[in-house]
């Protein structure tokens, strides 16, 4: 098949869905018989996931590989940022961590030539297996302040001869100030990338912006490819924080309610997606009392800081309700929310916090030391005494000690996990509730004859809808002819 010059997706600003057009394009040359895959070269997120070969990259480009139907691997994300407190990131690259940085350490030093050159082999080392690469940018384009040290947006689409569209979300309001302005900041040499314009996110009639794409096309120069609908019933994992804030924060009549404890340091809170689609669960987060005196299932979620979260638990006094509860309903902790439901959390080399030790919630018979060393495998286990196979991953940094027979999980003959012998349990394993026996399980403490949706099966339905979307609101013929031209 003839080589295709790199697609890139780059925003006006964060949110405006260059995750989800990067994912539906991915499937959609899947589908017409082409070999993507997905790139960012540098990806601030604590939603990660482990590849096959035991490495971290962000949880976006991963999704964004299971859509073009190719294992993810550490070429397509690089380099990862993990926000670990206010102003500091664990920094990931080629999929392990090299140390923390301050934000001004990071956008101010002088590492990210080196970074950039990492990036670039990256790319290199993936364009020499796929065709072509559909590349994704951060945030704006056009943060002046920031750009000549910026790594994943213009510069990259210069070093990898990227076909450029700036995608622009029209439902947040001032979509011409935004596009005209982002354009009109850009140099010469990055205008010249740019190859089109995207309107994402309107909502009803979009016969309505015929007058509003002529005007912009005339300030611009540049054509506008596509106006995407606001698509609300096509449901792929979102990459950025900002999603979580249109989450259904309470409990509802008539489901099973499952609080997820809205922690600070919150990683991996797609662990959830597929209790969210559901139709008789209500899955909410929270850090109200009420509210989590409704559930009747509470889950602390995954953390980049285990020992401030907790001690921030304490501190609301979120300990006191969950330990109130633990005697009548499930309590689940999935990895940082596991070891704080133990006696004890050590952090003796200040991997997370200055924090040395903090006592656990003291639920369930364990102890946990924070470790240097990450662990990120994926696993195939066994689910208490289940015979089905399951599937999850680990990204954690801790080593958790638990007592012959209360393990959860079954890995190759070793126990994992923590079971409490009634209905509380954790684990490490993100992803577990991705396994449809474990959701039936949840489903059963309320409706016993309900069983769970194949959230595999799902998944790909989302994708082909995705693709469906691309195919009938964007201009991909034009899109794949510049493609096949020199940009």
């Amino acid at each position: 098949m003839q080589k295709i010059q790199p697609i890139m997706l780059v925003g006006t600003g964060s949110d405006v869905g260059k995750s989800w057009i990067t994912t539906g394009i991915c499937r959609w040359l899947k589908r017409k018989g082409y070999n993507p895959a997905p790139f960012k070269a540098q990806n601030m997120s604590l939603n990660s996931f482990s590849t096959p070969n035991n490495l971290e990259i962000g949880r976006a480009q991963a999704v964004q590989a299971e859509a073009c139907g190719i294992p993810p691997t550490v070429e397509m994300n690089p380099i990862l940022l993990k926000p670990s407190s206010v102003n500091k990131s664990q920094i990931v690259l080629h999929g392990k961590p090299i140390g923390d940085q301050t934000a001004k350490e990071y956008f101010l030093g002088d590492n990210k030539k080196q970074l950039f050159e990492e990036a670039k082999k990256s790319f290199r080392q993936l364009a020499s297996k796929h065709n072509p690469i559909v590349i994704e940018g951060a945030g704006s384009i056009s943060e002046l302040n920031l750009k000549h040290r910026d790594i994943v947006n213009m510069r990259m689409a210069d070093a990898a001869n990227a076909c450029v569209y700036l995608v622009a979300d029209i439902d947040k309001g001032g979509v011409f100030g935004s596009v005209y302005g982002t354009i009109e900041l850009l140099e010469d040499w990055e205008r010249k990338l740019i190859k089109g314009i995207i309107i994402n996110k309107f909502r009803g009639d979009t016969a309505l912006f015929i007058d509003g794409k002529k005007k912009l096309e005339s300030l611009t120069n540049l054509p506008v490819l596509g106006v995407l609908p606001y698509a609300k019933d096509i449901i792929i994992e979102e990459e950025d924080s900002v999603a979580l804030n249109q989450r259904i924060t309470t409990a509802s009549d008539n489901k099973l309610n499952i609080a997820v404890v809205r922690l600070n340091y919150m990683s991996n809170y797609t662990d959830f997606q597929a209790l969210e689609q559901e139709p008789l669960i209500n899955l909410y987060f929270t850090r109200d009392v009420e509210e989590l005196n409704k559930a009747a299932i509470i889950i602390i979620p995954g953390t980049k800081n285990t020992i401030e979260d907790l001690i921030a638990l304490k501190k609301d006094r979120l300990d006191i309700v969950i330990k109130k509860r633990y005697t009548h309903i499930p309590i689940i902790g999935i990895c940082g929310g596991y070891q704080m439901l133990g006696k004890v959390v050590k952090d003796p080399f200040s991997v997370e916090s200055s924090t040395k030790f903090e006592e656990g919630l003291g639920l369930f018979d364990i102890e946990t030391t924070l470790s240097k060393t990450k662990q990120t495998i994926q696993r195939n286990f066994q689910f208490k005494d289940f015979a089905t196979s399951c599937e999850g991953y680990e990204i954690h940094m801790g080593e958790t000690i638990v007592p012959k027979k209360k393990g959860l999980n079954h890995v190759d003959g070793k126990e994992e996990g923590y079971f409490d012998g009634n209905k509380s349990w954790g684990t490490y394993f993100h992803g577990i509730f991705d396994n449809q026996e474990i959701v039936t399980e949840l489903l059963q403490l309320k409706y016993p004859n309900a069983k769970a949706k194949n959230y595999k099966a799902f998944k790909a339905a989302q994708f082909d809808k995705l693709a469906d979307w691309i195919d009938e609101n964007l201009e991909m013929s034009t899109i794949l002819k510049n493609s096949l031209q020199e940009c």
